[in-house]
């Protein structure tokens, strides 16, 4: 199987390659995502070798994370798959940026801005893909959902910003937590290709972010009708 990947949710940019269990991949730090993104993508083809048309799908950073940053990534996605006529797979960037980390629980979080975070509590199952325990959500640090157990490690953009505010919500929770992990390319590959053999792949114009803020504004407004 061939699975073509990107993310941009966050800070960081980056394209993958992944075939049969092989990757190859791009990552650069910065904000140029709207730039960078289909140079890697056109740099790592004439790599590679390989044609759009050889992918079995188009995997993707849905969210949460940067607006602007999804927005690019799921409109690439979308461009590049309606154009090679090949399905997408929507992949949770939290879930990524916990792929990418060498830990059994992770508690991922990125800035969500307005002294929020998204959030993500994962545990590696056994065969060393991770699963969502509960639910992504936005809070504020003080108020992101305990997971159960202890041992965790942090990760992501929101641990950079409110570790204070993090380990003090966790606290005998959290064994850890590093310094400048972004979700890449290279995991939201793996998901996504697990994601195509699950028949979980899905048509092009059906690539959309996923905010999670406006998720959480919606079944609020519900809960007050």
């Amino acid at each position: 199987m061939n699975i073509l990947a990107l993310d941009t949710s966050t800070e960081a940019c980056s394209v993958a390659i992944w075939s049969d269990g092989a990757v190859t991949d791009r990552f650069e730090y910065g904000t140029q995502h709207s730039e960078r993104i289909l140079a890697m993508v056109d740099e790592l083809l004439a790599e590679s070798g390989f044609a759009l048309a050889r992918f079995d799908a188009i995997a993707f950073g849905r969210g949460p994370g940067s607006f602007t940053g999804l927005r690019i990534g799921a409109g690439v996605a979308q461009g590049l798959a309606f154009g090679a006529d090949i399905p997408v797979t929507p992949v949770s960037s939290l879930a990524a940026l916990a792929q990418g980390v060498d830990a059994p629980r992770v508690l991922a979080a990125f800035d969500a801005r307005m002294n929020q975070v998204y959030s993500g509590a994962y545990v590696r199952n056994e065969r060393g893909i991770v699963e969502l325990t509960g639910i992504e959500s936005v809070s504020a640090p003080s108020d992101i959902p305990l997971p159960e157990g202890n041992n965790w490690l942090g990760a992501g953009n929101g641990w950079d910003r409110y570790h204070v505010a993090l380990l003090q919500r966790f606290v005998n929770r959290v064994a850890d937590w590093r310094k400048q992990v972004h979700p890449r390319a290279r995991d939201v590959a793996q998901l996504g290709a697990l994601a195509v053999q699950a028949g979980k792949a899905i048509a092009a114009e059906q690539a959309l972010p996923v905010y999670v803020r406006d998720d959480v504004a919606v079944k609020q407004a519900k809960s007050k009708v």
